[in-house]
């Protein structure tokens, strides 16, 4: 990918976390972050607070971006080492199952102070499962039908791995960041899983007319 298309998909990919999150957060912690300033009249408090989402989500942005590049890292050396794409995804696959188990045994139930709190955990992982697969099966699609289970571990995978931080806190009203982070790292995956061929594509087409361009300025100093 040339540094020009690298750039506009860093940039769209944290506009897409930041207004994810901004929007999203004046409803999930509307109570927390927003009531107070907007029933008072301060919106110069309103407007910062919706700017600190803003900015939070620019932030998950860049960290589900760390996590895409070292994912496609982590699928290359899979590959190679399992020297078969077949068992390269059995084994993407076991790892799904042990980290949907995880999420289940170690972080929901422990985490879980009440029986609506877990049920409220265990639709933020139905809304994993469900948007991860949703987009596995579009990315399929698009591409070749062996990308299924790769976009599968990535979305679910990777994904947990990036929202593990929040999951861990252990503190009042962590609930309402552990749902409010979720979509923006789901949001931003999910584009950069469907929208990195259509940058390569446009890269390797803007890398042949530069050579063209390359070409040209040579013959034309050859005439000369």
């Amino acid at each position: 990918m040339t540094i020009r298309n690298w750039f506009k998909f860093f940039v769209r990919a944290m506009l897409i976390g930041g207004l994810v999150t901004g929007v999203l957060g004046l409803f999930i912690r509307w109570d927390d972050a927003f009531a107070q300033y907007f029933h008072a009249g301060e919106w110069g408090e309103f407007t910062a607070a919706f700017v600190f989402m803003i900015v939070m989500g620019f932030t998950v942005s860049v960290i589900a971006q760390m996590g895409f590049f070292a994912y496609l890292t982590i699928h290359q050396m899979g590959v190679n080492i399992f020297k078969s794409l077949t068992l390269w995804n059995w084994v993407q696959i076991l790892l799904i199952i042990i980290v949907i188990a995880d999420l289940i045994i170690f972080r929901f139930r422990p985490g879980s102070a009440s029986s609506s709190q877990l049920i409220l955990y265990l639709g933020l992982l139905l809304v994993l499962i469900g948007t991860s697969a949703t987009v596995a099966i579009i990315k399929a699609r698009l591409t070749k039908k062996h990308a299924l289970i790769s976009a599968l571990f990535f979305m679910i995978v990777i994904s947990t791995l990036e929202w593990l931080p929040v999951l861990m806190v252990r503190a009042e009203g962590v609930d309402s960041w552990v749902t409010l982070l979720l979509f923006p790292i789901l949001a931003v995956n999910a584009f950069q899983l469907l929208a990195l061929p259509k940058y390569n594509k446009q890269s390797e087409i803007d890398l042949a007319k530069r050579e063209e361009r390359r070409k040209a300025r040579k013959q034309q100093a050859a005439q000369q």
